[in-house]
């Protein structure tokens, strides 16, 4: 069997490669280009963040204090789960466990 598919494989690499007798079919229209890009490119030009200049304070920044599962706490988990489906592998339980 794997005799056949190398005979297979060696038969189709080495003979010639025909050539076409159909054109091929016509490329598909360009579009106008997009508008130019803007000189500074996508940058915006101010800073995201300014500290109030009139009174000379500059923005703080500290961590959170809260952790992970403090801030996006768990679902609360289900009465009952039921037995998992072909495919399927949230919010069920394996066959005989």
């Amino acid at each position: 069997m794997k005799l056949l598919a190398l005979a297979a494989a060696l038969a189709m690499t080495g003979s010639a490669a025909l050539a076409q007798d159909t054109q091929p079919a016509p490329a598909a229209p360009t579009t106008a280009p997009a508008a130019e890009d803007p000189v500074g490119g996508y940058q915006p030009s101010t800073p995201a963040i300014q500290g109030d200049t009139s009174s000379g304070q500059k923005p703080i920044f500290q961590a959170n204090p809260l952790t992970p599962t403090q801030a996006f706490p768990p679902p609360p988990p289900l009465d009952k789960y039921p037995l998992c489906k072909k495919g399927q592998t949230d919010n069920c339980r394996q066959r005989g466990g």
